[in-house]
């Protein structure tokens, strides 16, 4: 009977600690009598758990606030230098990693860029940009809590990348390679499911429910929010609608299919049209994403049609999932927000052509947080991971 007793004891404190930190976090700076009254808890209990919190470096007392009649009250504010994540979103032909505090702020920022290079040759670079984001990072109570990195490819809820076609990754065990060199738990997560986490969590998504954010890059994702939540599947496998196949007869994809969306609607689409002989890049300079936008900006119209037609392209899928899950919002993201000056009419213009009732209160947006999405997104599990776990030790 004590034994029950005890558990029952520790679950309720767990739970109305969550509670007192929660509350904190999301209404700081904040009295203990008005965590009291929003959140139903008498003020001994409140008053303890404070001072659990305070003495655990995860809040701190700031000056007095506004009295409502007698002594001004102490307000608290929640500590988010108390700890650091590394956030990685790992491209096919970029690493982009960031620093961030516990609220999501980013304190750092490294990105490199490369082509065609081995799974050895891209587990080194990424090691020195977690190396140099850990070397940046404050000293805090907590250090680094955790990684968190965004791949492009199917990830199972173990974390394991089972295939990343674009990088031509199979069954690679990152996860348990970077938590052996930097002791500290690791996060894998398909890109655009932590970049849907990101725009919901931080960026153009936080007033909608049901979003679908779509992740164009060389590769094309998808990340789905349901109902307010991040919707993964049966085995974590859910939003590879880049797969799907738009085109019958189309060309064929890495991951083995024909005619999927992605080989029409993401920039490898852009980089194959450019390479073309009679596309007028100059020989001596590159063909990339910037250097395409560049031409777009003079007025080059070969250029322009080319994102024109991207953007055509990427209604069609549009249209396809939105007539599947009728969402309130899609956000757009990654790289491709730069075109959007180009991308974006077509886009609407191929929706408005084939949608009637299910147009109706849908919001179609570009990504608030740009390139940072999918990194936030990472960081942001990490951070819900840390405290998960602090909390099983209350």
């Amino acid at each position: 009977m004590k034994t029950t007793q005890t558990w029952n004891q520790h679950v309720v404190k767990k739970e109305n600690k969550t509670l007192v930190l929660e509350t904190i976090k999301n209404n700081n700076p904040i009295s203990r009598a008005d965590i009291a009254n929003m959140t139903g808890l008498n003020k001994g209990t409140v008053s303890s758990l404070v001072s659990e919190l305070i003495d655990e470096k995860l809040i701190n007392e700031s000056g007095p606030g506004k009295s409502k009649g007698g002594r001004r009250p102490v307000m608290l504010l929640f500590n988010e230098v108390a700890g650091y994540t590394v956030g990685i979103d790992l491209g096919v032909n970029y690493i982009l990693g960031i620093l961030t505090d516990l609220e999501g702020n980013i304190c750092q920022e490294t990105a490199i860029s490369f082509q065609d290079l081995s799974y050895q040759e891209i587990q080194d670079k990424l090691f020195q940009i977690i190396d140099t984001l850990i070397a940046s990072a404050p000293s805090s109570p907590y250090g680094i809590i955790g990684i968190g990195m965004g791949v492009p490819g199917t990830v199972n809820l173990h974390g394991e990348i089972l295939l990343a076609p674009n990088l031509k990754w199979k069954n690679v065990h990152i996860k348990s390679i970077l938590e052996e060199k930097y002791h500290v738990p690791v996060i894998i997560e398909n890109e655009a499911n932590a970049g849907a986490y990101g725009e919901k969590k931080f960026g153009a998504g936080k007033k909608y429910n049901h979003i679908i954010y779509v992740s164009v890059g060389i590769g094309l994702g998808v990340g789905l929010i349901l109902n307010g939540q991040l919707y993964k599947g049966n085995n974590g496998f859910s939003g590879e609608l880049g797969h799907m196949t738009i085109e019958m007869n189309g060309k064929e994809c890495r991951c083995g299919n024909l005619g999927c969306w992605e080989l029409y609607a993401s920039e490898q689409y852009l980089y194959e049209t450019a390479s073309k002989p009679n596309f007028p890049i100059p020989p001596s300079e590159t063909i990339s994403l910037n250097t395409l936008i560049a031409l777009a900006k003079k007025g080059n119209k070969d250029t322009i049609h080319l994102f024109e037609t991207l953007g055509d392209n990427l209604g069609i899928g549009l249209t396809n999932i939105v007539n599947i899950f009728n969402p309130e919002q899609i956000i757009i993201g990654n790289r491709i927000t730069a075109a959007k000056e180009w991308i974006q009419e077509p886009i609407n213009h191929r929706m408005n052509r084939a949608l009637t009732f299910q147009q109706k209160d849908l919001k179609i947006d570009f990504s608030s947080l740009s390139k940072h999405s999918s990194a936030l997104g990472v960081a942001a599990f990490s951070v819900e991971n840390f405290f998960n776990g602090y909390l099983k030790q209350v």
